[in-house]
């Protein structure tokens, strides 16, 4: 079989980007994919290779050449080891630019990406270049945090909500627990108590696990409500994750398409922001006529 897809891995050769570039290389040898290891240098070095002097333009290019046999190194390590066809590119601009740009331009099926960010502080982002490129990319972007990871992907948990692009999630977690025969945990926190809503919510999410159980896969459905006083949407997300061994979370980014091309939910971001289990984030693409989940 052909390979047509492809897993775009940003490398700064950090801790994290090595845990990312495992994660990737495990998905690669499921959905049929290459890898492309992409180094992006930013301005500043570029910069100063044209304006600085003679000996600091010897040295950004002594740097340069470094950085380029040590991407292959890492590539061909990668591929001995996995079997996987590892690419690589150096590109030269904003990282978060570059990112998303060559993401698009390689047609990428995912970019999966490591993150340090701190997750300390209860509003604190993701690492900036991170949060940038999950806000501008129109390819599902896998954040990795965490450092312990499983390699298949027995758990795959979907919260839900009443917004408009539910089933694009949906089918997305369907194609996942497809290729990795993963039991698909759809969760709704309740923030409301108007009956209207929770009935709403509940009928919902009967759609949204009769559809998958259609599709012949395994899928709980669950709705729970803040387990400490205090506790955010995302922070009951995450917990619930945690507790039942979640391998990856399935997020929407934005709430309404038609709000800015730049925005992130509250919520999806502080998601993002403190789990230790990837997060695939999704642009949502197309409008939706009724705020319900309509199966097709």
């Amino acid at each position: 079989m052909s390979v047509t897809n492809k897993i775009l891995v940003p490398i700064d050769f950090s801790e994290q980007a090595a845990i990312a570039m495992e994660q990737a290389l495990n998905l690669a040898k499921v959905f049929n994919a290459e890898i492309v290891l992409l180094h992006v240098s930013d301005d500043a070095s570029r910069f100063s290779k044209i304006f600085g002097s003679e000996d600091t333009a010897i040295e950004n290019q002594k740097k340069e050449v470094g950085v380029e046999v040590q991407l292959n190194e890492v590539a061909k390590e990668a591929e001995i080891k996995s079997g996987v066809k590892v690419e690589t590119m150096i590109s030269h601009g904003k990282i978060y630019d570059k990112i998303a740009e060559v993401g698009d331009m390689i047609g990428a099926t995912f970019i999966c990406m490591g993150t340090s960010g701190s997750v300390g502080f209860k509003k604190r982002f993701i690492g900036s270049n991170a949060l940038r490129v999950v806000r501008e990319s129109k390819i599902p972007v896998i954040t990795i945090h965490g450092k312990n990871h499983r390699r298949g992907c027995k758990n795959i948990v979907l919260p839900l909500d009443l917004t408009k692009e539910t089933r694009e999630k949906v089918n997305r977690a369907l194609e996942f627990a497809k290729k990795f025969g993963s039991t698909i945990r759809v969760v709704s926190v309740i923030t409301s108590t108007d009956e209207f809503v929770v009935n709403r919510l509940t009928r919902q999410m009967d759609q949204v696990q009769k559809f998958i159980e259609k599709e012949a896969v395994e899928c709980t459905a669950e709705i729970i409500r803040s387990g400490r006083s205090g506790e955010s949407v995302a922070e009951s997300i995450n917990d619930y994750s945690m507790k039942v061994k979640a391998d990856l979370i399935i997020i929407m980014t934005q709430q309404e398409l038609d709000f800015t091309e730049m925005f992130i939910g509250s919520a999806a971001q502080e998601v993002i922001n403190h789990s230790e289990i990837p997060v695939m984030s999704i642009v949502p693409q197309l409008k939706r006529d009724t705020t319900s989940f309509t199966p097709y």
